[in-house]
């Protein structure tokens, strides 16, 4: 069976301060096992070529399009001693050639299967790029971790304070949440929750009608929403040098 997937549902932002705001859209994710790409054998999904979806390794990572031998040094770097022999990577794909991936999700199996780490690749518009490594333990098919802060995300939101996330393992349905704290409290609440359906040509074609422009709307609705942010008064907070790979 293809460990690959597409996953359709929604993503929520919910900011409690300065402003209180709330946005709702509805996206889907590819999983992709990285195994899997040199055999996929589907029409409408291009691996490393152009066509209506498609996915580079480049577009992930070190940018050298070697994305798994990334990973394994990513997780060397972060002290995860387990050996990995599996890496599934939940993320948007390209559509028509153009892709942004606010956050991309590494889920590292051992060879029973068992999930040893999540890698969250962080992306912002500025052309940042930061991964937080997290050793994995499993407590009824959801994980719980926290992280401190390390990359600018938003000029809504300054570096300091951290994250929790928590995460249902992809199976039928796969959800991701992250709270974003500081030390005044909670400031905002992003989450994903998407039910699985086979990765073909049937099913991408259905994305394409259901989802138009998918990641062209996600830069869009970025900015729209930042405008909207704007508006309400919520202060700036000057971006910092950032560290890319």
């Amino acid at each position: 069976m293809m460990r690959s997937a597409i996953y359709c549902g929604s993503v929520m932002h919910r900011r409690v301060r300065p402003k209180k705001h709330y946005l709702r859209y509805s996206v889907f994710y590819l999983l992709l096992d990285l195994d899997e790409l040199p055999q996929l054998n589907i029409r409408l999904l291009g691996v490393e070529r152009r066509f209506l979806f498609s996915f580079h390794a480049a577009d992930h990572g070190d940018g050298s399009g070697d994305l798994k031998s990334w990973v394994l040094g990513q997780l060397r770097e972060g002290g995860i001693r387990n050996e990995v022999t599996n890496i599934r990577l939940l993320c948007f794909p390209r559509v028509l050639g153009f892709v942004f991936n606010p956050i991309s999700v590494y889920f590292c199996s051992d060879a029973s299967g068992e999930i040893v780490a999540i890698l969250y690749e962080v992306n912002n518009t500025f052309g940042g790029r930061h991964a937080y490594v997290l050793p994995a333990e499993t407590c009824n098919g959801r994980v719980f971790h926290s992280i401190d802060k390390r990359l600018y995300v938003s000029p809504f939101n300054d570096v300091s304070g951290g994250y929790h996330f928590a995460v249902r393992l992809p199976a039928d349905k796969v959800a991701l949440s992250i709270d974003q704290h500081d030390g005044d409290g909670p400031i905002l609440k992003a989450a994903f929750a998407g039910r699985r359906y086979p990765l073909d040509n049937l099913n991408l074609l259905r994305v394409a009608v259901l989802y138009p422009l998918l990641t062209l709307k996600v830069v869009a609705a970025i900015h729209w929403e930042a405008l909207k942010l704007w508006m309400k008064g919520v202060p700036l907070h000057k971006r910092p040098q950032f560290r890319q790979y």
